[in-house]
């Protein structure tokens, strides 16, 4: 238009200013991005777990803690804050400062299967996080206490067909792996298993050695203490191969089921906002206390399989778990009440 000035001239600065001005800015965002801040950490770390003691989250959670208090020199202690499906430890984690102080471990639970079960999820999964690494993955075992009958899987499902709506199943809780784990067997199955949900593995476990209810689906580590006193039978693992830990015990797939995998994992997150070098350094710290002895040799105990992924391979890994979880909770009609 006639009269307009040029963007360039309302600037003031001449060609050869400007370029030198953008060089500087440029050369002093890229050294702001590659330098850490300042003497961090200074205090000790938080690592909220959206679940209570005693399952795969709580046992991953305290042997990572353990290492990397060692590697950064600061006590990083874990905070069970467990209920709402995960949703008091997400929202606790999303709303604290983005200083690097506050991490969450995230889990297939909080992050795939939450935004599709709750209407109103009171966080938001791809805004109010930024994800430091995928760590490890878990997978689903489906056992019965010491009062049901069943021996085994095709024994239990034949069970649940005779008396439709009869059988309990236990999981950590709504929305939690092992409450998705038991529907995507019972759709393969066609069966109808009524769920009960508790606030984390250890309450479970309490009632299904009791006989409250006949079975439930959780990660080895909830189990094995179990397993070893006698008190609790696995009768499938939801993994695509047998476990190391359990030899004897088959797949849902080796059971008439091709194709079945139900596997729990876990990352770390920080607060949105977080400066992009310390989620490096978190990042950078929780493979290193992946890959320490005392990690490895625990994680294999419990039949727990290392993934490292960096930031932004576990975001995408996230939106894929996500598509694949959703499909399972909306075939199951499954919702948050």
């Amino acid at each position: 238009m006639k009269g307009t000035p040029k963007i360039s001239s309302l600037f003031r600065i001449p060609v050869g200013r400007r370029a030198l001005c953008t060089l500087a800015l440029a050369l002093a965002a890229g050294t702001a991005a590659a330098a850490p801040p300042a003497a961090w950490p200074q205090r000790p770390i938080r690592l909220i777990v959206p679940y209570g003691p005693g399952g795969s989250s709580d046992v991953i959670a305290r042997s990572l803690a353990g290492e990397m208090s060692k590697s950064l020199g600061q006590s990083v202690f874990v905070d069970n804050k467990a209920g709402g499906q995960g949703t008091i430890a997400m929202v606790e984690a999303a709303r604290a400062a983005p200083d690097g102080y506050t991490v969450v471990l995230g889990h297939v639970g909080t992050l795939a299967v939450n935004p599709a079960m709750m209407a109103k999820l009171p966080y938001d999964a791809a805004k109010d996080f930024a994800p430091v690494g995928l760590l490890t993955r878990v997978p689903m075992l489906f056992a019965v206490g010491p009062k049901d009958r069943s021996a085994t899987l095709p024994a239990f499902i034949a069970e649940a067909k005779a008396a439709p709506g009869r059988l309990n199943y236990g999981s950590a809780g709504n929305g939690s792996a092992g409450h998705l784990a038991f529907e995507m067997l019972k759709l393969r199955a066609g069966i109808d298993v009524t769920h009960v949900p508790y606030k984390g593995t250890g309450a479970q476990m309490t009632d299904l050695l009791a006989g409250t209810i006949e079975a439930a689906s959780a990660g080895l580590p909830g189990f094995l203490p179990h397993v070893k006193a006698g008190r609790l039978r696995i009768l499938a693992v939801g993994a695509a191969e047998r476990l190391p830990a359990l030899p004897q015990v088959p797949t849902v797939a080796e059971l008439g089921y091709p194709g079945f995998e139900s596997s729990q994992w876990f990352g770390l997150l920080a607060p949105a906002g977080t400066p992009a070098p310390i989620v490096e350094r978190l990042h950078q710290e929780a493979v290193k206390a992946l890959g320490t002895p005392a990690v490895v040799h625990r994680l294999a105990e419990h039949s727990s399989t290392p993934m490292p992924l960096g930031p932004q391979e576990f975001a995408r890994f996230i939106v894929a778990e996500q598509k694949r979880w959703g499909e399972v909770v909306r075939s199951a009609r499954l919702t948050a009440d």
